[in-house]
Formats: structure tokens, sequence, C-alpha cells
């Protein structure tokens, strides 16, 4: 049977992490918090030159050291760094990319030319693009919580699917202490690869 296109978004094998950190005030801490503890069952690379290790996962300075297949990359690296990033995604052969860094569109001319260079990048080599300057994604059925949401997430039968990272996050409190749960969770920011029709 044909995978969906966006299967690496929502089900990956494997993932890596890039701007993981040991630092728990760090966004890229509690990213990788969330895939370890929401169940994940697939292969975790943190990446950051910074780090050897990260808790028990060895860290890797560049996602191109990592010596295994990465089907999901999300990144959580300041705007400038991504580009470079999201060039080895591609050498490596990455599927899909959630990237959940701000300072894009959304701050003017200059974020506009860095996400058009992201786009290019991600068109060329056929990687799924979720972002820039979202949430992130998150699947309970297959334990995938590739967000910085801070509320646990139940499943449920109902899709969550916004542009506004705020908003989801909003709505997962609420669900939280209403005991509601959902099928999946898509925050999807910028939207300059990932819309709306392709998640629907």
């Amino acid at each position: 049977m044909r995978k969906h296109f966006l299967s690496s978004v929502f089900e990956p094998a494997s993932i890596a992490v890039i701007g993981a950190s040991q630092r728990e005030d760090n966004i890229g801490s509690l990213v990788l918090k969330n895939i370890q503890q929401g169940g994940f069952r697939g292969d975790i690379y943190p990446v950051n030159p910074k780090h050897e290790t990260i808790g028990d996962l060895h860290c890797y300075p560049t996602i191109k050291d990592i010596d295994h297949n990465v089907e999901l990359a999300v990144l959580v690296i300041p705007a400038n760094k991504v580009t470079e990033a999201m060039r080895q995604c591609a050498d490596i052969g990455v599927k899909a990319a959630i990237i959940l860094s701000a300072g894009f569109s959304e701050v003017g001319a200059r974020g506009r030319t860095m996400q058009n260079k992201i786009v290019d990048i991600a068109r060329t080599n056929n990687i799924s693009l979720v972002g820039p300057n979202c949430m992130g994604i998150i699947r309970p059925k297959t334990g995938l919580n590739a967000s910085f949401a801070r509320s646990p997430v139940r499943q449920g039968r109902t899709a969550l699917v916004a542009q506004s990272g705020a908003l989801c996050t909003s709505l997962l409190d609420w669900a939280d202490s209403n005991g509601f749960g959902f099928s999946a969770c898509a925050s999807l920011g910028a939207m300059a690869g990932v819309g709306f029709g392709d998640v629907l």
C-alpha cells in the first residue's frame, strides 16, 4: 500500500532534533523531552555541537554526522542557521522537516528571503516542510509529540489543525483539564510548505 506523502510527518521511523539541549528552560530541551515521553518508538537523534550526550542519548554535532537514516528533522535553532541545516537535511535524504523557529516572513523582507531559501530547498529535494514558526505536530496514536506543547495530549477522535501555536496551546491546556483527546494536533505556522488542505 502506497504511503501518504505526509506519512513522514505524522508517522516517522526516526527523528533528529536539531537544536536539542540539556538546559531545562530551552525549547530544544522541551521538544526532545516531549518526543521521549510521548511514547515514540523510533530512533531519536539529538543534534547540537555543544553536547556529546543529552541524557542517555548520543548527541551529534550536525545531522550529517548521524550514521543512520533520518526520516523527520525537527529544527529548533535560530532562523539564520536554518538554511544551512536544511541543506544538510537534503544532503542526507531527510523526508520531512518541522521548523519551530521564528524569524522568517513574519519579521519582514530579510525573513522572507530566508524563508524562500528553505522553501526552495524543500521543494527541490521533496522534503515535506511544516512551518516555520509553528508549535509542531502531535499524533498520540503513534506516540509522536514533536512540539513544544507543555500539556500532555490524550488520544481521541478529533483532529486539531491551526495556524496559530498560541491557539493550539490554549486548546491543549483546556483539553488536558477536561479529559478531552485528539487524533492529531497540527500547528502549521507560516505554512511555507504544508498547508491546511494537505493536512485535511
